[in-house]
């Protein structure tokens, strides 16, 4: 099978030794006068060009078409698509690298599976350990001492959230459309999880989107813990409704953080340096990972007064 450079060298070339071909036999046609014969060669050129042209578009378009299939795969990559696969057509260079991008897919794809099955098995397990360690603490004697024994509880607490976040967030990486789906008020939503917090101000309109309840909740629920250990209060949290989206702001008095520092706030297990607070640094991963989940998406502000903010817009 010819190289695929060789095939449109030969295509091209064929048609221009076509043209030549057909231009010389009409300007030697006897049996008509010389300006009658210019008018029929004129005439004909233009034409010739055109019959040329639509025969080469067939050659032209099946190898182009074949290129586009596989930029559709491999944006379909890019967009999360581990399944993604082209057809390998013939035995030139795009079918070459056709079969490179579904053997580069597939080893993708079963690397990223062995992942979340390896994060999902190992969070599962360390729930039977953490359940047996919780009852010896129960069971301790009252004698032992309190310190202490506040320093494992809490310790445990920590961990038991560590893992829910692990296993939540593998789920959220495992599935690509959410679990339920119902119209939800954000506000009251909002409004039930600020009472569970000192210092926190509620402001906003009334907003519905549709979504997973539960979700939606863990995200504002992320928000304000966030700024319960990170931040300085009063916590202000706003709702505003704009043409198409939903906008959620949480904002603190802590002074704004830094641009290096910022870029990197909502990958996982990220933790600043100067952080004040505990938290295995997935909290605000979780939170970017339920707003996309939900066809929005999360970012950090710094407010024009040098406080912080954390704004998620959602779709309504």
């Amino acid at each position: 099978m010819p190289r695929l450079h060789l095939r449109f060298y030969l295509a091209l070339l064929g048609s221009l030794l076509l043209f030549t071909a057909m231009a010389l036999v009409l300007l030697h046609l006897d049996g008509a006068p010389a300006n009658c014969h210019r008018v029929h060669v004129l005439l004909s050129l233009p034409a010739l060009a055109v019959v040329i042209s639509v025969l080469a578009y067939p050659i032209a378009r099946r190898l182009t078409l074949r290129m586009e299939r596989l930029q559709y795969a491999v944006e379909s990559l890019g967009a999360g698509d581990l399944s993604a696969r082209v057809a390998v057509e013939g035995n030139d260079e795009v079918a070459h690298l056709a079969d490179s991008f579904n053997r580069a897919a597939r080893r993708i794809e079963e690397l990223v599976g062995a992942h979340k099955r390896l994060l999902a098995n190992a969070s599962h397990e360390l729930r039977t350990p953490l359940a047996r360690v919780r009852m010896a603490v129960e069971l301790m004697k009252e004698s032992a001492d309190p310190m202490r024994k506040a320093g494992l509880v809490q310790d445990i607490a920590e961990l038991d959230l560590l893992i829910d976040e692990i296993l939540l967030a593998s789920r959220l990486d495992a599935v690509a459309e959410p679990d339920v789906a119902e119209d939800i008020d954000l506000l009251a939503l909002a409004a039930e999880e600020c009472a569970r917090y000192r210092d926190v101000q509620l402001d906003g309109t009334p907003v519905v989107v549709r979504g997973d309840p539960r979700l939606l909740r863990r995200l504002l629920r992320n928000l304000l813990e966030n700024a319960q250990r990170h931040g300085v209060a009063p916590i202000a949290v706003r709702l505003a409704r704009h043409a198409s989206s939903a906008e959620i702001v949480v904002s603190d008095q802590g002074p704004a953080i830094p641009d290096d520092q910022s870029r990197h706030l909502f990958e996982p297990f990220y933790r600043r340096a100067d952080s004040k607070g505990g938290g295995a640094g997935l909290g605000l991963a979780l939170v970017r990972q339920i707003a996309r989940r939900h066809g929005g998406n999360a970012r950090y502000v710094a407010t024009d007064d040098g406080n912080n903010s954390f704004v998620v817009d959602l779709p309504i």
